[in-house]
């Protein structure tokens, strides 16, 4: 029997990096798990992967019709959501002087417009007890240069849990945020040039107190902790996965 036998969970952007690993490990711990992201071809690959413990739905968080189509597909199975991980979000460097608009739409308009309303309208499909789980970033907590909106909106990531917690305990509904560092993923190798990205990864593996990045499994198994009765005392938390990053 796994941590999750016989509960249903949806992992926003779930065909690749920290999704996709923590949609493997949801299902390897006995849930059935709806996974979406924009990208069909991915999205079937990971359901390959999977196996039958999958259900992959295409849509864009930042779409409210996208969203309610994902949810009627839930809906539809009859068994509500017992596990809501959000974890779909994007990251792009820009300096206060280059922020334009349109990067600031478009980080906000994933990450935290997309995420609320990815809480919101899954309301009245979790079950009692359900475990909500927000993708936070250790770049909330610092003030790296050229990630100022990437970071403030992970901050109203980490705002948004503390709030929902409070506001979703009578329900005896937990949400929490994990805490990613580093994490040698497509989205950040994305971030540097190709012929940068050796030395990009090299440099933010040093900052690491131990010397490396994270992998992807790692965080997943933070995020199967999380959803389960083993953190059934935590609400409201920001569990740091970060290898020492912001600790020491």
């Amino acid at each position: 029997m796994g941590l999750l036998e016989g509960k249903t969970a949806l992992v926003t952007g779930g065909s690749i990096g920290i999704g996709l690993a923590s949609a493997v490990r949801l299902a390897a711990e006995g849930a059935h798990v709806f996974i979406t992201g924009r990208r069909r071809t991915e999205l079937d690959a990971a359901v390959e992967m999977i196996g039958s413990a999958a259900t992959a739905v295409t849509g864009d968080i930042s779409s409210p019709a996208d969203l309610d189509r994902l949810y009627e597909t839930i809906r539809s199975r009859g068994r509500g959501l017992d596990v809501l991980f959000a974890n779909a979000s994007i990251a792009e460097f820009a300096t206060l002087e280059q922020v334009t608009e349109e990067h600031f739409d478009r980080v906000f308009g994933i990450n935290v417009r997309g995420m609320l309303f990815t809480v919101q309208k899954a309301l009245p499909l979790l079950n009692d007890g359900a475990s909500v789980i927000l993708n936070g970033s250790t770049n909330a907590d610092v003030g790296d240069d050229a990630f100022g909106v990437y970071a403030a909106s992970k901050a109203a990531t980490r705002s948004f849990s503390r709030t929902w917690a409070n506001e979703l305990k009578g329900r005896g509904i937990r949400v929490n945020t994990v805490t990613p560092g580093p994490t040698d993923t497509p989205g950040l190798t994305g971030l540097a040039a190709p012929e940068q990205v050796a030395d990009f990864k090299s440099e933010l593996a040093a900052q690491v107190p131990m010397g490396r990045l994270g992998r992807s499994e790692e965080i997943a198994a933070a995020v199967a902790f999380l959803a389960s009765e083993q953190s059934s005392f935590m609400t409201g938390s920001s569990l740091y996965v970060d290898g020492g990053l912001n600790q020491i």
